[in-house]
This record gives structure tokens, sequence and C-alpha cells, in this order.
């Protein structure tokens, strides 16, 4: 009997062990960002308002979870953390905070800008308590330019960035990528350039203020939709589910359900050709070269489309990547994560949530291993105010000191 691939066991990967990182985001980007930290060894401390919290301990797809203040979407981006509470706003809270501020390497907020510098808690604050901290400060439009005030949420930033106005095509656009894309770029371009400001501090013992834009962040990730119009001026366009660069490289029918092929090069056009049992298609001159193919790009899809259903997308999907030419079936998220592939990867990682009374929750670890280590959420995502005591005593706080602020509801 072959061995059981989730069972398999790798060391952590822990390249930012000995880092201490205060988290004071809220919902995605933010948290996404700090969650990659924390995977990676670091020790990642939220800093949440007493009583309430990151927002999304109150969003997801539970009612009852949400009632709880463990709502989905806050268990998704938060395992391996520690949660302290501290009210930011009231004097003591500002002095326990700079104490804690003193202990960290990196601080990640996601206010919008200017909002710690209200508080007296801005990097040039803290630099004052922690010369060498790393800010990094996520926002919509960034610290500077006319927008900068301006609320941001993923769907604002996906349709001023552009990304919407090529999504779907002539007739369904401009439309929304489904799940929160820039929020998402945010967060790893976050993660990405705090680890690179560590680095540099290795070498120079200097910190770092980092502003990092979603929409910055989100252009920079466009690709060829932006770099097209850059430097050759032709603008992009929404095609659906078509590749502008070449043909035949999009969504296809099958029997059964759509595929994906990327016929990209002559050669696999050629040899698609053959294995659909259409060879006449390679000598069509609408469609003997790549340019000729995407002027008739509809013709040739509906003749590819014909001949392919004959089989099921699964059937299709292994004879071309027998043959080397890219394929692969339209899945949904519950198909994907019970696929072969992503089970012996140990992607998800299930997770005991005693603390909590959950029994366990199933997360999404880092997109990468290293070797025999593997990125790790190192415990289950927190109570809120879980780690007052344990962080607070570390600080060396005395109890009466931490009691009487609690009484006081600044913890």
């Amino acid at each position: 009997m072959s061995a059981d691939p989730t069972q398999t066991q790798t060391r952590p990967a822990e390249l930012l062990s000995g880092v201490r990182v205060l988290d004071l985001t809220n919902v995605l980007s933010g948290p996404y960002a700090t969650y990659q930290m924390a995977l990676l060894g670091a020790e990642v401390i939220k800093v949440e308002r007493p009583g309430e919290g990151d927002l999304a301990r109150r969003l997801g797809a539970s009612p009852e979870l949400n009632a709880r203040m463990m709502g989905t979407s806050f268990l998704a981006q938060n395992a391996g953390k520690k949660s302290v509470t501290i009210d930011l706003k009231h004097e003591d809270g500002k002095a326990l905070f700079r104490e804690l501020v003193a202990s960290a390497d990196v601080l990640v907020e996601n206010f919008r800008p200017g909002v710690m510098d209200r508080l007296g808690l801005g990097h040039a604050d803290l630099r004052q308590v922690r010369p060498d901290l790393i800010y990094c400060a996520i926002s919509g439009f960034g610290q500077q330019g006319p927008m900068r005030a301006n609320p941001a949420y993923d769907q604002i930033v996906q349709g001023l960035s552009g990304v919407m106005s090529i999504t779907g095509d002539a007739q369904s656009a401009p439309l929304r990528v489904g799940y929160p894309l820039c929020d998402t770029l945010g967060g790893l371009s976050a993660a990405f350039a705090v680890a690179s400001a560590l680095f540099h501090r290795t070498r120079t013992g200097e910190g770092a203020f980092i502003d990092l834009a979603m929409l910055d962040a989100t252009i920079s990730a466009m690709g060829w939709a932006v770099s097209n119009y850059l430097i050759a001026g032709v603008e992009a366009q929404p095609i659906g589910n078509q590749n502008m660069t070449a043909a035949p490289s999009g969504a296809f029918r099958c029997a059964d359900g759509p595929i994906n092929i990327a016929a990209n090069k002559q050669e696999q056009f050629e040899r698609l050709c053959d294995l659909i049992g259409r060879p006449d298609l390679a000598r069509d001159p609408r469609f003997a070269e790549r340019e000729t193919r995407k002027r008739n790009r509809a013709a040739l899809n509906a003749l590819i489309e014909e001949a392919l259903a004959a089989r099921g997308a699964e059937e299709w999907e292994t004879l071309l990547n027998r043959n080397d030419i890219p394929a692969g079936r339209i899945l949904t998220v519950p198909q994907i994560l019970a696929h072969p592939q992503i089970v012996e990867r140990a992607l998800i990682q299930d997770i005991a949530m005693d603390q909590a009374g959950l029994g366990s929750v199933k997360v999404v670890r880092a997109g990468f291993s290293l070797g025999d280590s593997q990125p790790t959420a190192h415990g289950a995502p927190p109570t809120l105010g879980e780690h007052n005591a344990a962080i607070f005593d570390d600080l060396g706080i005395a109890p009466e000191r931490l009691a009487r602020l609690k009484d006081e509801g600044v913890v």
C-alpha cells in the first residue's frame, strides 16, 4: 500500500524565526501579508481594539462563526498569530503600545493615510522608540497623491486599476475578478517588501518605511496589459476566455464540460489538429500561421469544439498533456482542493482549534516549499485578546497595572 500523501511530514520553514511583527491590520490585504510572515516562523502579534477586533472576525459564510467572532474570513488569514487588545486612542493604551513597539522588528498597518500620525503613533513617532523599526503602511492609494484619503475596497481598486475593463468579453466587461485580487496582490507585495527590508537591515542596521498602495501593486502585476500600451500603444481589450497573444488558446467545450487548451506554438497547433482528427486545419490558409489564426479565431474555435465533443474533458486533458500540449479542465474550488496534485503537496493544513471550542480548521499554506521544509502555521487563529497575559507579562507589565488597564477598558 502506498503512503498517504496527506501524512507526509516536513519540518517548518522558519526563515523569519526570531522576527516580531505587530499586525494592526484588518480584513484581508494586511492580514494576508502578515499571515505569510507567520507561516515563515515570525511571531505575529495582532493588536486589536478591545471588544471589537479585526472586522474579519465577523465576516464569512458561517453566521455561527461570525457571532463567535471567529468568522471564516478571519480564520483563513490569521492562523499562527497571537492577539492582544489595546485601545490606541487612550493615552495609557498608547504608552503600552509604545512599550510593545520597542520589542518589535516590524509593524504593519492598513489604516487610511494620516490616522496613525494623528494618534501620535506614526512612523516618525515610533522611530523614536525603535530606530530600526520596519514600518509598512498598506493603503488603497498610498501616502501621497490626490486619492490618498479615499476609502478603498478591493472592488474599487479593481475598477480603477483597469482590471475590470479587460475582464470578461465584449458583452460582459467590465467584470469583477471573482476573488479579492487587489487585496491579495497588495498583501503579497507588502510581505515581499517587508522581507526585503529585513534583509537590508541585517546588512545596514537601518529600519524602513514602506508605502504600499494596492492600486500600485495591482498595476505592477498586470503585465502585458500595461506594457503593450506603454511600449506599443496597443490598448488591451476584454476577450473573455481567450488568450490575445495566440490561437487556439483559451476555453473550449468538450462532451461533458469545459477545458483550457493553450496550443500557442506552431508545432503544438499542428499536433492538436492531428489529435482531434482534423489535420486539414493546419493546412487551411485561414489557420496556417499564428496571425491568420488570431484573425480567424472564432471560426477555428468552432471547428475545434466540434471535434472535442467526441470525448470528455478529463480524457482530452490526459491525451493533450501526454503530447506536450498544455491543457487543463476548468474546475470548481471543491474539485481542485480535492485534486491529488493539491493533496500530495500538502497545501491544506488542518489546525486544532481547541482554545476556541471549534474542533479544527483547514487553512491554505504559502504557495511554495523549501526542499524538505514548508511554510507552516504554528497555531490556531487566536481568540480576541487571547495572548494579553503572556505578551504583556513578557514586556514586564506589572499585574496590578494590567488589571487597572483592563478595568479601564484599555486592554
